[in-house]
């Protein structure tokens, strides 16, 4: 199963120009690397079958020539130390590659690979390998997962061309295996060569070849850049600094009829440099910083699928390319200096973090009004904004004022906004707050339902407050609706939580037929009220819908059986009022008493 690690960027990469190395078919030839191969300038043919005709090794499968392999290379390496390691083969985008990965000692027990990759190239990607692309590409299907080595596993490699033609490839190493062994991860034991394995290196680095053998006679020095070895006439002596990419061949004369010859691959890359980057002043944000934007200015010009650009938090970071920032950065309130490095793709060694520049995030102001607040009504003022200011800050309100608090008599939504002017950056913030009038609690309506059992009484007040309700002394609620209430004389109350008043008013919750039909049944046949017997001398008086006196009911009387001076009254509708003593002895009449009920014959 694939899948993707965090890449290191300390990689330990080398590359060559345009200069081509040896190329082996057969694995029984592979070529011995160390720690790097220059580029190659591609392959032809499959040698001999190394798969002795299987149809299968690993994930690989034939080709269109019949055989596992199609233009095949093969190259050994040998592990010396421990850790984490991985490779990337590069190539063209046009073309085609797999490879398979064996850890084996020799040819002829391959057994099956540890790593290995056969999926096409549909989507024109220009690297595979063990661990992670270069690029940053973290949906590629050419990736497997890192290696964790032990010192002295040989492993042998082989790099498969799928297409017929093809430019050649380039081999780099990476993982973290180079971070603590950075000369030698890799045994170069295993390459048995004068001048040593091809050399991959940066432009701005000094290159000497050294082929001293004691006793020699003598030193000549050759030079192929593309068109075959051409002797370098002014270099005779054992050590040789070299100065443009190509092959170079020793020929060492130990005696007068024998000689050493030696070849070596060096290739150099041009080291990638910095632009002048600028400071960047955010203004009272934590939303994350791009450094889209930055790598423009950091690469000047280059072309990115050349350098890569990162950015590090210290020096030391940037200079070893270790623990580079993501592309979205949050940075912390205050100044944040970071540190940026330019390196190749194809030689992370070549590199330049000679560059930083700051990232400065002004600190907000403290806002710490509540952004709503109540005033009662027919107070005069109150005063609203922020109690912590600061003379680095300009104010205003949208009703015009220049100062960090307001005093406000009326509602309304007033808006402060917070400006500054730091690194030539315009910062400004707002706030709101919402003024609001909390009336005077006031009952306009106290609606009693009567069920005998279950009575229920609701207060209906004006709608512009914070209240609280509360009837006799039971519990405070925010609902204007109480239940259960027993008959009788209650008191409610309504509280404002803004400390604009309450009110209290005195209600009775009593029962009475809306209806009844004096007509000797039995049934219904008089009116009368429930509950009047907790009320202190309850007086009823019954009226027509003229006003007009009909008769008056002490708490004692059973009721009114619908007439009047001994005379059957008509089906009608008829009002009464209810009068009692309050607790100073006072007569009053009870409020919010649904007074009207229907006589029927």
């Amino acid at each position: 199963m694939r899948f993707v690690s965090l890449i290191t960027l300390f990689s330990f990469l080398f590359w060559g120009g345009q200069v081509c190395g040896q190329v082996s078919t057969d694995c029984a030839n592979a070529i011995p690397i160390c720690n790097n191969t220059p580029v190659n300038g591609g392959t032809s043919g499959f040698g001999v079958d190394d798969f002795l005709g299987l149809q299968r090794s690993g994930c690989l499968e034939p080709t269109s020539t019949g055989s596992i392999e199609s233009n095949s290379a093969w190259y050994k390496f040998r592990t010396s130390a421990s850790g984490q390691l991985g490779f990337n083969i590069g190539f063209d985008t046009s073309e085609d590659w797999d490879f398979a990965l064996y850890r084996a000692t020799n040819c002829n027990d391959l057994g099956d690979p540890i790593r290995c990759n056969f999926f096409d190239n549909s989507d024109e990607e220009s690297f595979m390998g063990v661990g992670e692309d270069p690029s940053g590409n973290s949906d590629t299907l050419l990736y497997e997962a890192w290696l964790e080595v032990q010192p002295g596993e040989d492993y042998y490699l082989m790099i498969n061309n799928y297409s017929n033609d093809n430019t050649g490839f380039s081999i780099q190493f990476s993982g973290d295996v180079f971070t603590t062994n950075p000369y030698d991860a890799l045994d170069c034991s295993i390459i048995n060569n004068l001048l040593g394995p091809p050399i991959a290196a940066c432009d701005t680095e000094d290159v000497i070849l050294d082929a001293t053998i004691p006793g020699a006679l003598s030193y000549s020095w050759y030079l192929d850049v593309g068109n075959g070895f051409n002797e370098i006439t002014s270099e005779t002596s054992a050590t040789f600094q070299v100065a443009v990419s190509g092959m170079y061949r020793v020929d060492v004369m130990t005696g007068p009829t024998s000689n050493i010859i030696s070849d070596v691959q060096v290739a150099f890359y041009e080291t990638p440099y910095l632009g002048l980057l600028s400071d960047e002043t955010l203004c009272f944000d934590t939303t994350p910083f791009n450094f889209y934007t930055k790598e423009e200015e950091a690469l000047d010009g280059q072309d990115p699928s050349e350098v890569l650009i990162s950015f590090h938090l210290t020096l030391d970071d940037a200079i070893l390319g270790l623990n580079a920032l993501g592309t979205n950065y949050t940075p912390v309130p205050g100044s944040t200096d970071i540190f940026v490095r330019a390196s190749s793709i194809v030689n992370p060694f070549c590199f330049d973090a000679s560059e930083q520049f700051e990232i400065n995030v002004l600190e907000a102001p403290v806002l710490d009004f509540p952004s709503e607040v109540f005033i009662c009504e027919n107070s005069s003022q109150i005063t609203i904004g922020p109690t912590n200011t600061s003379l680095l800050y300009n104010y205003l309100w949208n009703t015009g004022e220049l100062t960090p608090q307001l005093v406000v008599s009326e509602a309304g939504t007033y808006t402060l906004s917070v400006s500054t002017n730091s690194f030539g950056t315009i910062c400004t913030i707002e706030k709101s707050v919402e003024v609001i009038v909390s009336e005077t609690p006031r009952i306009l309506e106290i609606i009693v339902d009567d069920l005998q059992t279950n009575n229920r009484v609701e207060l209906i007040t004006n709608d512009i407050g914070n209240y609280q309700f509360q009837i006799d002394d039971g519990p405070l609620q925010g609902e204007s609706i109480f239940t259960n209430i027993p008959p009788g004389l209650h008191q409610v109350s309504i509280m404002d939580l803004n400390g604009c008043g309450s009110i209290t008013e005195m209600v009775t919750v009593i029962g009475f037929l809306s209806f009844f039909t004096p007509n000797g049944d039995g049934i219904n046949d008089s009116w009368y009220l429930y509950g009047i017997d907790s009320l202190e001398q309850a007086v009823i008086e019954v009226y027509d819908r003229y006003g007009k006196l009909l008769k008056i009911l002490s708490e004692n009387e059973l009721g009114w059986n619908g007439t009047y001076n001994g005379k059957e009254l008509p089906s009608s509708d008829y009002w009464f009022k209810l009068s009692y003593l309050d607790i100073d002895g006072e007569r009053v009449e009870a409020k919010y008493i649904q007074n009207h009920f229907a006589l029927k014959r």
